[in-house]
């Protein structure tokens, strides 16, 4: 598993975060980025070592994952990686075609002129990335720098927001992460972003929702496969 605490694009040196908080991120972004596989136990006294932390703020970084949902604790057995099952993830992102049409369908009607402006350079910046790997990856930073999660933000919807940007979030680019890596989707997925922001920004929230849900099921395809795919890992 690589180091992430140091990562600089993880964590700001100017920002006075708990030691918890930054363990937390750190064993974030490898469950994200597949260091720590789905199903992967977290092994205390190892996870300890590596950031040189007492089991204190380990086990607070552990809650917080598991807040996150993307951690599972069992009596007994400790803490695990969430794997879910094929039908969980065919679930999730049934919701997610829902929720993430209707946001854009939303956003159609609410948004401004100056947002619009601030989602294309945000395309841009994700262009520039996909050019400097040569186009063989497409993943968003969390948050603000996430296409995704700016367009729910936009929807103006409480409940929307919510649901997509902080309870199925983290949980949601555990599994996006992975389809990212796919030969020929990076470039494919910044096209239909992009063709999505021009609905929006052309008031056409209909075709806005449909090209999104079009966007997301050619994800849960994907998705599915690979979760079919993966084998159950060490205990």
């Amino acid at each position: 598993m690589a180091a992430y605490l140091l990562d600089d694009q993880l964590l700001d040196e100017g920002v006075n975060v708990t030691l918890a908080q930054r363990v937390m991120e750190a064993i974030q972004a490898a469950i994200v980025k597949g260091d720590l596989v789905p199903g992967a136990k977290l092994r205390e006294p190892e996870l300890a070592r590596r950031y040189g932390i007492s089991r204190g703020p380990l086990r607070e970084a552990i809650r917080r994952l598991e807040a996150r949902r993307l951690v599972q604790v069992a009596p007994h057995t400790g803490a695990r990686v969430t794997r879910l099952t094929a039908e969980q993830l065919v679930d999730i992102y049934e919701a997610r075609e829902a929720l993430e049409g209707m946001a854009c369908r939303l956003c159609a009607e609410r948004v401004r002129a100056d947002e619009i402006d601030r989602l294309r350079r945000l395309l841009d910046a994700h262009a520039a990335s996909i050019d400097r790997t040569e186009g063989r990856h497409y993943f968003q930073p969390e948050g603000e720098h996430d296409f995704h999660y700016r367009i729910a933000l936009a929807s103006g919807n409480e409940i929307i927001t919510k649901i997509l940007c902080e309870d199925l979030y983290h949980l949601m680019r555990m599994y996006r992460y992975k389809f990212s890596l796919l030969r020929d989707r990076p470039r494919t997925a910044l096209e239909e972003h992009a063709r999505i922001l021009d609905a929006i920004a052309q008031g056409d929230g209909e075709l806005a929702d449909i090209l999104m849900r079009r966007h997301i099921a050619t994800s849960r395809r994907a998705i599915e496969a690979l979760a079919e795919s993966e084998t159950e890992p060490d205990a």
